[in-house]
């Protein structure tokens, strides 16, 4: 039987979050901007280690907080199966302090509002647009120790634009999902190439 991971992709307007998925699953970006409005689920496949898995990979419209409860989740349909998603993508714009301060008040609500210990719950913290290098609000340096020393989270940045670091962060995700245990017979990573509609890939 083929286990199904989910992933919710959370963040605000126009950092990315869709861009990135679709790189990702069918190595394609469009420069016209068109906001999510609504919650969409891509379900790409992945082989690790010899062994499938089915993503549920939850596109997030933004949302002005996380669910406090099931019963919030289930009221706003743009938030329905975000409170037991296996792991979380918070996407931010290196360019814009805005977005990693919503970042910043989702992941805190993540650790206060999900049901068991937050140490378990794998979540990465993701800077888009790294194409943009020169406009960065914060260096590079000073985000990744906030993140990973004081927050507990992953951090990788990437571009969208220009599919780098994209896999990668993928892999992360995998990566800190492993070692947090949820995948205790899967202690080694190895991926090739790029999803695509109704295939998968390698990791």
């Amino acid at each position: 039987m083929v286990e199904t991971l989910s992933i919710a992709v959370i963040g605000a307007p126009g950092v990315g979050k869709t861009s990135i998925i679709r790189q990702f699953i069918y190595n394609d970006f469009s420069e016209v901007y068109t906001p999510t409005r609504s919650r969409y689920v891509y379900r790409p496949s992945v082989i690790l280690n010899g062994n499938m898995y089915e993503l549920k990979i939850l596109d997030v419209p933004p949302i002005s907080s996380f669910p406090s409860s099931s019963s919030q989740e289930w009221l706003d349909l743009r938030c329905r199966g975000v409170r037991n998603a296996n792991a979380y993508i918070l996407v931010y714009d290196i360019c814009c302090v805005e977005s990693f301060e919503y970042v910043k008040m989702i992941r805190q609500q993540i650790v206060e509002h999900r049901e068991c210990s937050s140490n378990e719950v794998p979540i990465l913290v993701v800077g888009n647009k790294r194409d943009l290098q020169r406009q960065r609000f914060m260096p590079r340096r000073a985000v990744s120790v906030l993140v990973k020393k004081t927050w507990k989270c992953g951090y990788v940045e990437c571009s969208a634009k220009f599919n780098w670091h994209v896999v990668l962060l993928f892999k992360e995700l995998l990566g800190i999902a492993v070692a947090r245990g949820m995948r205790q017979n899967h202690t080694s990573i190895r991926l090739q190439g790029a999803l695509q509609r109704n295939r998968c890939t390698i990791m």
